[in-house]
């Protein structure tokens, strides 16, 4: 294996030159355990550590590797290796963090395209799609809805259900599969690319494993049955592991996402909702929030029928979050400025 199957390329070389990291070697960070991690090189893999300098100039998490990141490493044992330094990331996904206000999630970085896997089964929600359309809009990564578990529906419903979906996502590219079938999974395989990263997403149970087994053609990540009481997934992966296919391309999957919070996501919010965004440039009010004002011309289409009322109201959920996240990490800086000052007094005082 080269590194280029890895998805190494000439700017991370050049980087690498730049920044004098020549007499380490490079590896891409594929499984993360708690601060620990698993990296593979062109020629191995190896457990990995992060070296105290690297810790402790950290502002947060966020500055630490992450599954999909490219890394400078030294070995020390012949299994086991440091990490020096973490390359520049072109993309980030990320989500609000669950239950931290004002944090952000990393889910993986360096990701081309992302396969948002939703199965046609009771769990089955166009706003969840929206929500992961977010995140990868925001970073830039190009979407894919996958459709799993087809053969649950006859053909008219699997119809029915992709008119629906296209009534309120325009231009993403729809797959349906199902994952009992071998031709449906090598048409998806035939449009992985080599050296592109691609990351699966989505609920527990809606078949991101199996399909990631089918893809590989070898039992690479343990499945489970959807729970036949509730219809909802059993939690299976239970940390990211990014793995290469053998006939090229590299697949990130993902434990089961029941919450996608949105953080910072305007780029992301502007993209996934086009319709709305454009409409809200003809408001007569520049910070119109398209609730009660007059003369808002995405209050106007609505009324009119020209946009989808549960995208608007998941417009709307989410526009909050995102102004809620904002201000919370505001507060936070305010504080974090208060207390750097209180301390800075302190220490002069004590001179």
């Amino acid at each position: 294996m080269r590194l280029e199957d890895l998805g190494y390329n000439e700017d991370l070389e050049q980087y690498r030159r730049g920044q004098n990291l020549d007499a380490f070697g490079v590896a891409r960070v594929i499984a993360e355990h708690r601060e620990r991690y698993a990296v593979k090189t062109a020629e191995n893999e190896f457990e990995a550590e992060i070296i105290g300098n690297l810790r402790f100039s950290a502002s947060n998490r966020s500055d630490l590797p992450a599954v999909g990141d490219w890394v400078a490493i030294d070995a020390y044992d012949e299994s086991k290796v440091l990490i020096h330094a973490v390359f520049p990331r072109k993309s980030i996904l990320e989500r609000n963090a669950a239950g931290k206000q004002g944090e952000k999630q990393i889910i993986a970085t360096n990701i081309d395209h992302a396969f948002i896997v939703q199965a046609v089964n009771g769990d089955f929600n166009i706003n969840r799609i929206e929500r992961y359309l977010t995140i990868c809009n925001a970073s830039y990564v190009k979407p894919v809805i996958i459709l799993s578990k087809t053969d649950l529906l006859n053909e008219a419903e699997l119809s029915g259900l992709i008119f629906k979906i296209e009534g309120r996502i325009k231009q993403i590219p729809i797959i349906a599969i199902s994952n009992e079938s071998r031709e449906d999974i090598e048409r998806l395989a035939n449009l992985i690319i080599r050296g592109r990263t691609y990351c699966l997403l989505g609920s527990s149970g809606v078949g991101k494993s199996t399909l990631l087994n089918n893809l590989a053609g070898t039992q690479l990540m343990k499945t489970n049955s959807i729970s036949t009481s509730t219809s909802k997934g059993r939690h299976v992966t239970s940390h990211r592991q990014l793995v290469v296919l053998e006939k090229g391309g590299i697949i990130i999957d993902n434990p089961g996402m029941r919450e996608v919070g949105i953080s910072d996501s305007s780029a992301g919010l502007e993209k996934t909702f086009d319709a709305i965004n454009r409409l809200s440039e003809k408001c007569k009010f520049i910070d119109c929030t398209h609730t009660t004002e007059t003369d808002c011309a995405v209050l106007a289409a609505l009324n009119r029928g020209e946009i989808d009322f549960d995208s608007y109201e998941n417009y709307m959920k989410m526009e909050k979050e995102k102004l809620h996240f904002e201000s919370t990490v505001a507060e936070k800086r305010k504080k974090d400025k208060a207390f750097g000052k209180m301390m800075k007094q302190y220490k002069n005082s004590r001179k």
